[in-house]
Protein backbone atom coordinates (compact mmCIF):
# COMPACT_ATOMS: atom_id res chain seq x y z
CA UNK A 1 0.00 0.00 0.00
CA UNK A 2 1.38 3.37 -1.23
CA UNK A 3 0.68 7.15 0.73
CA UNK A 4 -1.56 8.83 -1.81
CA UNK A 5 0.12 11.81 -3.61
CA UNK A 6 -3.39 13.43 -5.05
CA UNK A 7 -4.49 14.09 -1.08
CA UNK A 8 -0.96 14.13 0.81
CA UNK A 9 -1.35 14.13 4.72
CA UNK A 10 -0.39 17.79 6.04
CA UNK A 11 -0.72 17.01 9.47
CA UNK A 12 -2.37 15.52 12.23
CA UNK A 13 -3.96 16.56 15.73
CA UNK A 14 -4.95 14.97 18.83
CA UNK A 15 -8.30 16.85 19.49
CA UNK A 16 -11.77 15.11 18.78
CA UNK A 17 -13.15 14.50 22.10
CA UNK A 18 -16.16 12.77 20.38
CA UNK A 19 -13.31 9.85 19.16
CA UNK A 20 -12.82 6.32 20.80
CA UNK A 21 -10.58 3.41 19.32
CA UNK A 22 -11.94 0.77 20.89
CA UNK A 23 -15.50 0.44 20.98
CA UNK A 24 -16.00 -2.96 21.14
CA UNK A 25 -15.85 -2.75 24.47
CA UNK A 26 -19.41 -1.26 24.71
CA UNK A 27 -20.92 -5.13 23.99
CA UNK A 28 -18.12 -6.46 25.43
CA UNK A 29 -18.52 -5.07 29.23
CA UNK A 30 -22.01 -5.18 28.59
CA UNK A 31 -21.95 -8.81 28.65
CA UNK A 32 -19.54 -8.59 31.49
CA UNK A 33 -22.20 -6.72 33.97
CA UNK A 34 -25.13 -8.57 32.61
CA UNK A 35 -22.73 -11.81 33.43
CA UNK A 36 -22.08 -10.57 37.17
CA UNK A 37 -18.82 -10.01 36.66
CA UNK A 38 -19.27 -6.45 39.76
CA UNK A 39 -21.26 -7.85 40.99
CA UNK A 40 -19.38 -10.76 42.27
CA UNK A 41 -16.70 -8.87 42.88
CA UNK A 42 -18.01 -6.74 45.20
CA UNK A 43 -19.53 -9.69 46.58
CA UNK A 44 -16.94 -11.83 47.25
CA UNK A 45 -13.39 -9.85 46.87
CA UNK A 46 -12.67 -7.86 50.34
CA UNK A 47 -10.07 -5.67 49.77
CA UNK A 48 -9.02 -4.31 52.73
CA UNK A 49 -8.11 0.25 53.09
CA UNK A 50 -9.67 2.80 51.09
CA UNK A 51 -7.50 1.30 47.80
CA UNK A 52 -9.88 -1.43 48.00
CA UNK A 53 -12.84 0.38 47.38
CA UNK A 54 -15.54 -0.35 44.47
CA UNK A 55 -13.75 -3.04 44.27
CA UNK A 56 -15.73 -4.60 40.67
CA UNK A 57 -15.59 -1.36 38.89
CA UNK A 58 -11.87 -1.44 39.55
CA UNK A 59 -11.96 -5.32 38.37
CA UNK A 60 -14.12 -4.28 35.69
CA UNK A 61 -11.55 -1.84 34.78
CA UNK A 62 -8.22 -4.09 34.53
CA UNK A 63 -10.28 -6.30 32.55
CA UNK A 64 -11.43 -4.51 30.24
CA UNK A 65 -7.76 -2.77 29.75
CA UNK A 66 -6.87 -6.45 29.18
CA UNK A 67 -9.63 -7.20 26.14
CA UNK A 68 -8.66 -3.78 24.56
CA UNK A 69 -4.55 -5.47 24.44
CA UNK A 70 -3.17 -3.62 27.98
CA UNK A 71 -0.83 -5.90 29.37
CA UNK A 72 0.78 -3.52 31.27
CA UNK A 73 -0.79 -1.36 34.20
CA UNK A 74 0.47 2.18 32.39
CA UNK A 75 -1.81 0.55 29.40
CA UNK A 76 -4.80 0.93 31.20
CA UNK A 77 -4.91 4.33 30.08
CA UNK A 78 -6.31 3.49 27.31
CA UNK A 79 -9.79 3.33 29.14
CA UNK A 80 -9.00 7.21 29.39
CA UNK A 81 -9.25 8.87 25.79
CA UNK A 82 -11.33 10.52 24.07
CA UNK A 83 -15.04 9.65 24.99
CA UNK A 84 -14.34 6.78 26.86
CA UNK A 85 -16.03 8.87 30.14
CA UNK A 86 -19.36 9.43 28.13
CA UNK A 87 -19.62 5.33 27.68
CA UNK A 88 -18.34 4.51 30.64
CA UNK A 89 -18.49 5.92 34.05
CA UNK A 90 -15.60 7.37 35.48
CA UNK A 91 -12.45 5.47 34.03
CA UNK A 92 -10.06 5.23 36.50
CA UNK A 93 -6.27 5.94 36.38
CA UNK A 94 -3.66 3.33 35.90
CA UNK A 95 -2.05 4.73 39.31
CA UNK A 96 -5.37 4.29 40.99
CA UNK A 97 -5.48 0.85 39.63
CA UNK A 98 -1.99 -0.13 40.78
CA UNK A 99 -1.86 0.74 44.02
CA UNK A 100 -4.94 -1.27 44.17
CA UNK A 101 -3.47 -5.09 42.84
CA UNK A 102 -0.47 -3.66 45.43
CA UNK A 103 -3.46 -4.83 48.04
CA UNK A 104 -3.49 -7.94 47.56
CA UNK A 105 -2.42 -10.85 49.45
CA UNK A 106 -2.70 -15.20 48.96
CA UNK A 107 -6.36 -14.89 50.18
CA UNK A 108 -7.70 -12.24 47.86
CA UNK A 109 -6.10 -13.72 45.03
CA UNK A 110 -8.21 -16.89 46.12
CA UNK A 111 -11.32 -14.72 46.57
CA UNK A 112 -10.60 -13.60 42.72
CA UNK A 113 -10.70 -17.08 41.82
CA UNK A 114 -14.14 -18.00 42.89
CA UNK A 115 -15.08 -14.69 40.71
CA UNK A 116 -13.46 -16.31 37.48
CA UNK A 117 -14.94 -19.32 38.21
CA UNK A 118 -18.36 -18.01 38.91
CA UNK A 119 -18.08 -15.79 35.96
CA UNK A 120 -17.51 -18.55 33.39
CA UNK A 121 -20.30 -20.53 34.63
CA UNK A 122 -22.24 -17.47 34.00
CA UNK A 123 -21.01 -16.95 30.65
CA UNK A 124 -21.85 -20.25 29.38
CA UNK A 125 -25.31 -19.47 30.69
CA UNK A 126 -25.80 -16.45 28.59
CA UNK A 127 -23.73 -17.20 25.34
CA UNK A 128 -22.28 -20.75 23.99
CA UNK A 129 -19.06 -20.50 25.00
CA UNK A 130 -18.93 -24.12 25.92
CA UNK A 131 -21.36 -25.91 23.26
CA UNK A 132 -21.81 -29.49 23.49
CA UNK A 133 -20.32 -29.49 27.60
CA UNK A 134 -23.47 -31.81 28.52
CA UNK A 135 -23.39 -33.99 25.47
CA UNK A 136 -19.83 -34.55 24.19
CA UNK A 137 -16.81 -35.71 25.50
CA UNK A 138 -14.86 -33.37 27.22
CA UNK A 139 -11.11 -32.65 27.12
CA UNK A 140 -9.43 -31.26 30.36
CA UNK A 141 -5.56 -30.36 29.56
CA UNK A 142 -3.35 -28.93 32.34
CA UNK A 143 0.24 -26.95 31.82
CA UNK A 144 2.30 -24.91 32.97
CA UNK A 145 4.18 -22.13 31.22
CA UNK A 146 7.44 -19.42 32.23
CA UNK A 147 6.83 -16.01 32.10
CA UNK A 148 10.01 -14.24 31.57
CA UNK A 149 11.01 -11.36 33.62
CA UNK A 150 14.26 -9.02 34.16
CA UNK A 151 15.73 -8.18 37.38
CA UNK A 152 15.80 -9.26 40.70
CA UNK A 153 12.69 -7.15 41.75
CA UNK A 154 10.19 -9.71 40.97
CA UNK A 155 9.15 -11.15 44.01
CA UNK A 156 9.38 -14.93 43.52
CA UNK A 157 11.07 -14.96 39.90
CA UNK A 158 13.66 -17.18 39.31
CA UNK A 159 15.14 -19.88 37.23
CA UNK A 160 13.04 -22.55 35.93
CA UNK A 161 12.78 -25.54 33.65
CA UNK A 162 12.94 -22.99 30.74
CA UNK A 163 16.20 -21.74 31.81
CA UNK A 164 15.15 -18.12 32.23
CA UNK A 165 14.22 -16.01 34.81
CA UNK A 166 10.46 -15.78 35.22
CA UNK A 167 7.26 -16.62 37.24
CA UNK A 168 5.66 -19.91 36.63
CA UNK A 169 1.94 -19.89 35.74
CA UNK A 170 -0.49 -23.36 36.09
CA UNK A 171 -3.54 -23.12 34.07
CA UNK A 172 -6.64 -25.80 33.47
CA UNK A 173 -8.61 -25.71 30.14
CA UNK A 174 -12.06 -26.74 29.36
CA UNK A 175 -12.61 -27.99 25.61
CA UNK A 176 -15.48 -29.98 23.72
CA UNK A 177 -15.85 -31.14 20.26
CA UNK A 178 -17.54 -27.63 19.37
CA UNK A 179 -15.99 -25.32 21.22
CA UNK A 180 -12.88 -23.72 21.51
CA UNK A 181 -10.52 -24.16 25.14
CA UNK A 182 -11.86 -21.81 27.64
CA UNK A 183 -9.80 -21.78 30.92
CA UNK A 184 -11.63 -22.73 34.18
CA UNK A 185 -8.51 -22.36 36.40
CA UNK A 186 -4.79 -20.39 37.04
CA UNK A 187 -2.30 -20.47 39.36
CA UNK A 188 1.04 -18.16 39.73
CA UNK A 189 3.78 -19.69 41.22
CA UNK A 190 7.50 -19.09 41.68
CA UNK A 191 9.67 -19.45 38.73
CA UNK A 192 11.89 -22.19 39.97
CA UNK A 193 8.74 -24.17 41.13
CA UNK A 194 8.37 -27.41 40.10
CA UNK A 195 5.44 -27.99 37.24
CA UNK A 196 3.26 -30.41 39.24
CA UNK A 197 3.36 -28.61 42.47
CA UNK A 198 -0.44 -27.78 43.05
CA UNK A 199 -1.37 -29.83 40.06
CA UNK A 200 -3.57 -32.08 42.55
CA UNK A 201 -5.57 -28.91 43.83
CA UNK A 202 -6.22 -27.80 40.53
CA UNK A 203 -7.50 -30.91 39.04
CA UNK A 204 -9.93 -30.66 41.83
CA UNK A 205 -10.84 -27.38 41.65
CA UNK A 206 -11.80 -27.65 37.58
CA UNK A 207 -13.72 -30.71 38.30
CA UNK A 208 -15.61 -29.24 40.72
CA UNK A 209 -16.13 -26.54 38.34
CA UNK A 210 -16.65 -28.78 35.56
CA UNK A 211 -19.36 -30.51 37.20
CA UNK A 212 -21.10 -27.51 38.22
CA UNK A 213 -20.94 -26.30 34.63
CA UNK A 214 -22.35 -29.71 33.00
CA UNK A 215 -25.11 -29.69 35.82
CA UNK A 216 -26.32 -26.21 34.75
CA UNK A 217 -26.22 -27.00 31.06
CA UNK A 218 -28.11 -30.12 31.50
CA UNK A 219 -30.79 -28.43 33.69
CA UNK A 220 -31.23 -26.59 30.50
CA UNK A 221 -31.75 -29.07 28.05
CA UNK A 222 -34.50 -31.16 28.62
CA UNK A 223 -33.90 -33.41 25.24
CA UNK A 224 -31.12 -35.09 26.15
CA UNK A 225 -31.89 -36.84 28.83
CA UNK A 226 -28.58 -39.76 28.23
CA UNK A 227 -25.32 -39.34 30.15
CA UNK A 228 -22.65 -37.60 28.86
CA UNK A 229 -19.04 -39.26 27.94
CA UNK A 230 -16.90 -39.41 30.70
CA UNK A 231 -13.97 -36.56 30.70
CA UNK A 232 -10.59 -36.72 29.89
CA UNK A 233 -7.29 -34.99 32.01
CA UNK A 234 -4.92 -34.49 29.72
CA UNK A 235 -0.92 -33.70 30.62
CA UNK A 236 2.47 -34.19 29.90
CA UNK A 237 5.05 -36.67 31.67
CA UNK A 238 5.88 -33.36 34.25
CA UNK A 239 2.38 -34.54 35.79
CA UNK A 240 2.91 -38.20 35.89
CA UNK A 241 2.36 -39.06 39.95
CA UNK A 242 -0.15 -40.44 42.10
CA UNK A 243 -1.22 -36.90 43.33
CA UNK A 244 -2.73 -35.87 39.65
CA UNK A 245 -3.77 -38.94 38.31
CA UNK A 246 -5.14 -40.03 42.04
CA UNK A 247 -7.12 -36.60 42.06
CA UNK A 248 -8.85 -37.24 37.65
CA UNK A 249 -9.46 -40.82 39.24
CA UNK A 250 -11.13 -39.31 42.61
CA UNK A 251 -13.10 -36.91 40.88
CA UNK A 252 -14.63 -39.55 38.05
CA UNK A 253 -12.22 -38.74 34.90
CA UNK A 254 -9.95 -40.59 32.39
CA UNK A 255 -6.67 -39.42 32.11
CA UNK A 256 -4.15 -39.22 29.08
CA UNK A 257 -0.69 -38.66 30.30
CA UNK A 258 2.27 -38.96 29.08
CA UNK A 259 5.03 -41.05 31.08
CA UNK A 260 7.98 -39.86 30.10
CA UNK A 261 10.83 -43.20 29.49
CA UNK A 262 12.03 -44.79 32.64
CA UNK A 263 13.83 -48.23 33.05
CA UNK A 264 9.86 -49.59 34.29
CA UNK A 265 8.25 -48.18 30.71
CA UNK A 266 11.65 -49.08 28.88
CA UNK A 267 10.79 -52.20 30.29
CA UNK A 268 6.93 -52.86 29.16
CA UNK A 269 7.79 -51.25 25.42
CA UNK A 270 10.22 -54.23 25.00
CA UNK A 271 7.53 -56.52 25.59
CA UNK A 272 5.55 -55.45 22.91
CA UNK A 273 5.11 -58.02 20.34
CA UNK A 274 7.10 -56.52 17.18
CA UNK A 275 3.25 -57.89 14.94
CA UNK A 276 1.74 -54.97 17.22
CA UNK A 277 2.30 -52.10 16.04
CA UNK A 278 0.00 -50.32 13.62
CA UNK A 279 1.05 -47.29 10.88
CA UNK A 280 -0.72 -44.26 11.95
CA UNK A 281 -1.15 -40.95 9.74
CA UNK A 282 1.68 -38.75 10.65
CA UNK A 283 4.33 -36.31 8.48
CA UNK A 284 5.15 -37.33 5.03
CA UNK A 285 2.08 -40.36 5.68
CA UNK A 286 0.27 -41.76 2.89
CA UNK A 287 -2.74 -43.45 2.59
CA UNK A 288 -3.49 -46.83 0.47
CA UNK A 289 -6.06 -46.69 -0.94
CA UNK A 290 -5.98 -50.76 -1.65
CA UNK A 291 -5.06 -51.63 1.85
CA UNK A 292 -7.01 -48.72 3.70
CA UNK A 293 -4.11 -48.39 5.73
CA UNK A 294 -0.96 -45.51 5.86
CA UNK A 295 2.19 -45.95 4.86
CA UNK A 296 4.18 -44.14 7.53
CA UNK A 297 7.04 -44.91 9.33
CA UNK A 298 5.05 -43.56 12.52
CA UNK A 299 3.46 -46.50 14.51
CA UNK A 300 1.54 -47.24 17.44
CA UNK A 301 1.10 -50.10 19.50
CA UNK A 302 -0.40 -50.88 23.13
CA UNK A 303 -0.47 -53.10 26.24
CA UNK A 304 -1.73 -53.10 29.58
CA UNK A 305 -0.02 -51.25 32.48
CA UNK A 306 -0.67 -50.83 35.90
CA UNK A 307 0.66 -47.13 37.22
CA UNK A 308 3.09 -46.89 40.83
CA UNK A 309 2.97 -51.03 41.15
CA UNK A 310 5.99 -50.43 43.32
CA UNK A 311 4.26 -48.09 45.72
CA UNK A 312 1.16 -49.38 48.25
CA UNK A 313 -1.50 -51.18 46.87
CA UNK A 314 -3.89 -47.87 46.52
CA UNK A 315 -1.98 -45.76 44.43
CA UNK A 316 -1.80 -48.50 41.66
CA UNK A 317 -4.24 -47.76 38.57
CA UNK A 318 -5.04 -50.34 36.16
CA UNK A 319 -5.43 -48.85 32.43
CA UNK A 320 -3.23 -48.88 29.25
CA UNK A 321 0.21 -47.81 27.97
CA UNK A 322 0.14 -46.38 24.39
CA UNK A 323 3.12 -46.18 22.66
CA UNK A 324 4.28 -44.28 19.36
CA UNK A 325 7.29 -45.08 17.35
CA UNK A 326 9.11 -43.09 14.72
CA UNK A 327 12.68 -43.91 13.34
CA UNK A 328 15.40 -41.79 15.03
CA UNK A 329 17.53 -40.15 12.70
CA UNK A 330 20.01 -37.91 14.69
CA UNK A 331 23.30 -38.99 13.75
CA UNK A 332 25.26 -40.88 16.17
CA UNK A 333 28.34 -39.61 17.71
CA UNK A 334 30.48 -42.48 17.41
CA UNK A 335 30.10 -43.48 13.49
CA UNK A 336 32.26 -46.56 13.51
CA UNK A 337 30.43 -49.13 14.88
CA UNK A 338 26.62 -48.65 13.79
CA UNK A 339 23.63 -50.10 14.44
CA UNK A 340 22.67 -52.68 11.69
CA UNK A 341 18.92 -52.01 12.25
CA UNK A 342 16.60 -48.87 13.18
CA UNK A 343 16.70 -47.20 15.78
CA UNK A 344 13.98 -45.91 17.40
CA UNK A 345 12.05 -43.04 19.14
CA UNK A 346 9.46 -44.22 21.54
CA UNK A 347 6.86 -41.81 23.35
CA UNK A 348 4.50 -43.43 25.71
CA UNK A 349 1.27 -41.99 27.29
CA UNK A 350 -0.54 -43.89 30.06
CA UNK A 351 -4.16 -44.00 29.86
CA UNK A 352 -7.31 -45.36 31.25
CA UNK A 353 -9.86 -44.84 28.65
CA UNK A 354 -11.78 -47.81 27.71
CA UNK A 355 -10.82 -49.42 24.20
CA UNK A 356 -14.04 -49.73 22.89
CA UNK A 357 -14.14 -45.81 22.75
CA UNK A 358 -10.94 -44.56 21.78
CA UNK A 359 -8.80 -47.71 20.57
CA UNK A 360 -5.15 -47.38 19.94
CA UNK A 361 -4.91 -44.89 16.80
CA UNK A 362 -7.61 -42.77 18.31
CA UNK A 363 -5.99 -42.68 21.83
CA UNK A 364 -2.91 -41.72 20.28
CA UNK A 365 -4.60 -38.70 18.09
CA UNK A 366 -6.95 -37.70 21.07
CA UNK A 367 -3.73 -37.39 23.37
CA UNK A 368 -1.35 -35.29 20.98
CA UNK A 369 -4.53 -32.78 20.66
CA UNK A 370 -3.13 -31.93 24.21
CA UNK A 371 -1.15 -28.92 22.81
CA UNK A 372 -3.79 -27.01 22.43
CA UNK A 373 -2.96 -25.81 25.78
CA UNK A 374 0.24 -24.27 24.53
CA UNK A 375 -1.90 -22.02 22.43
CA UNK A 376 -3.84 -21.06 25.05
CA UNK A 377 -0.09 -20.02 27.21
CA UNK A 378 1.19 -18.58 23.98
CA UNK A 379 -2.35 -16.24 23.20
CA UNK A 380 -2.31 -15.33 27.22
CA UNK A 381 1.60 -14.11 26.31
CA UNK A 382 0.41 -12.37 23.45
CA UNK A 383 -1.80 -9.93 25.49
CA UNK A 384 -1.85 -9.42 29.02
CA UNK A 385 0.79 -11.82 29.81
CA UNK A 386 3.54 -10.29 27.79
CA UNK A 387 5.11 -9.67 31.05
CA UNK A 388 4.32 -9.72 35.15
CA UNK A 389 3.61 -5.03 35.48
CA UNK A 390 4.84 -5.59 39.04
CA UNK A 391 7.01 -6.30 41.54
CA UNK A 392 4.61 -8.07 44.02
CA UNK A 393 3.87 -11.43 43.67
CA UNK A 394 -0.10 -11.20 44.87
CA UNK A 395 0.11 -8.25 42.72
CA UNK A 396 0.83 -10.53 39.37
CA UNK A 397 -1.04 -13.44 40.92
CA UNK A 398 -4.22 -10.80 40.54
CA UNK A 399 -3.26 -9.82 37.29
CA UNK A 400 -3.07 -13.61 36.16
CA UNK A 401 -6.98 -14.26 37.55
CA UNK A 402 -8.09 -10.48 35.67
CA UNK A 403 -6.24 -11.97 32.44
CA UNK A 404 -8.17 -15.27 32.60
CA UNK A 405 -11.47 -13.69 32.69
CA UNK A 406 -10.48 -11.06 29.59
CA UNK A 407 -9.64 -14.15 27.92
CA UNK A 408 -12.66 -16.33 28.42
CA UNK A 409 -15.15 -13.18 28.25
CA UNK A 410 -13.20 -11.77 25.03
CA UNK A 411 -14.20 -15.37 23.91
CA UNK A 412 -17.15 -15.55 25.04
CA UNK A 413 -18.94 -12.54 23.13
CA UNK A 414 -17.08 -13.78 20.04
CA UNK A 415 -19.41 -16.55 20.31
CA UNK A 416 -22.36 -14.27 20.02
CA UNK A 417 -21.60 -13.36 16.41
CA UNK A 418 -22.53 -16.85 14.86
CA UNK A 419 -19.19 -16.99 13.19
CA UNK A 420 -17.53 -20.50 13.78
CA UNK A 421 -14.14 -18.76 12.62
CA UNK A 422 -14.24 -16.01 15.24
CA UNK A 423 -14.98 -18.38 18.03
CA UNK A 424 -12.61 -20.15 17.72
CA UNK A 425 -9.93 -17.57 16.91
CA UNK A 426 -7.62 -16.23 18.80
CA UNK A 427 -8.21 -13.80 21.15
CA UNK A 428 -5.68 -11.24 19.17
CA UNK A 429 -7.93 -11.96 16.15
CA UNK A 430 -11.21 -11.13 18.08
CA UNK A 431 -9.24 -8.15 19.45
CA UNK A 432 -8.78 -7.01 16.03
CA UNK A 433 -11.94 -7.52 14.41
CA UNK A 434 -13.94 -6.79 17.28
CA UNK A 435 -12.77 -5.08 19.85
CA UNK A 436 -9.92 -2.25 18.54
CA UNK A 437 -13.08 -0.44 16.62
CA UNK A 438 -12.48 3.14 16.07
CA UNK A 439 -16.07 4.72 16.33
CA UNK A 440 -17.47 8.34 16.80
CA UNK A 441 -20.11 8.88 18.87
CA UNK A 442 -23.24 11.51 18.71
CA UNK A 443 -25.78 12.17 21.08
CA UNK A 444 -29.22 12.56 20.62
CA UNK A 445 -32.40 12.84 23.05
CA UNK A 446 -30.11 11.47 25.66
CA UNK A 447 -29.12 8.46 23.63
CA UNK A 448 -25.71 8.37 21.95
CA UNK A 449 -25.53 6.60 18.21
CA UNK A 450 -22.09 4.73 17.39
CA UNK A 451 -20.51 6.06 13.94
CA UNK A 452 -18.38 2.97 12.75
CA UNK A 453 -16.33 2.77 9.60
CA UNK A 454 -17.74 2.46 6.61
CA UNK A 455 -17.06 -1.43 4.59
CA UNK A 456 -15.75 -2.51 8.13
CA UNK A 457 -14.93 -6.20 6.49
CA UNK A 458 -16.71 -7.80 10.16
CA UNK A 459 -19.44 -5.32 10.24
CA UNK A 460 -21.93 -7.57 9.83
CA UNK A 461 -20.14 -10.03 12.69
CA UNK A 462 -19.89 -6.98 15.15
CA UNK A 463 -23.62 -5.82 14.44
CA UNK A 464 -25.01 -9.46 15.56
CA UNK A 465 -22.50 -9.12 18.74
CA UNK A 466 -24.03 -5.82 19.24
CA UNK A 467 -27.42 -6.52 18.79
CA UNK A 468 -27.24 -9.71 21.00
CA UNK A 469 -26.77 -7.03 23.73
CA UNK A 470 -28.71 -4.38 23.07
CA UNK A 471 -31.37 -5.32 21.09
CA UNK A 472 -32.49 -4.22 17.91
CA UNK A 473 -34.13 -1.26 18.60
CA UNK A 474 -30.94 0.25 19.92
CA UNK A 475 -29.00 1.30 16.23
CA UNK A 476 -25.86 2.26 14.92
CA UNK A 477 -24.53 4.12 12.14
CA UNK A 478 -21.44 2.61 9.68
Amino acid sequence: MQLSHTRPVAAASFDDPNLVSAVGLVPVMALAHRSGLHALVDEHLSVPTDKGANAGRKIGALVAGMVAGADSISDMAILRHGAMHILFERPYAPSTLGSFLRQFRFGHVRQLDAVASRLLQALTERTPLLAGIDTERVMIDIDDSIIEVHGHGKQGSGYGYSGVRGLNSLIATVTTETAAPVITAQRLRKGACGSARGAARMIADTLTTLDRLRTNAAAGDTGNPGAPPKPLLRADSAYFGYPSIGAAIRGGVDVSITTGLNSVIKTAISSIDDGAWTPIRYTNALYDDTTAQWISVAEVAEIPFTTFASQKKAHHVPGRLVVRRIPDLRPKKDQGQGELFDVWRFHAFFTTTDPADLDTVAADQTHRRHAVIEQVHADLKNSALAHMPSGHFNANAAWLVCAVMAFNLTRAAATLTGEDKLAKATTGTIRRTLISVPARIASSARKITLHLPEKWPWEASWTALFDSMFGRNAYILA
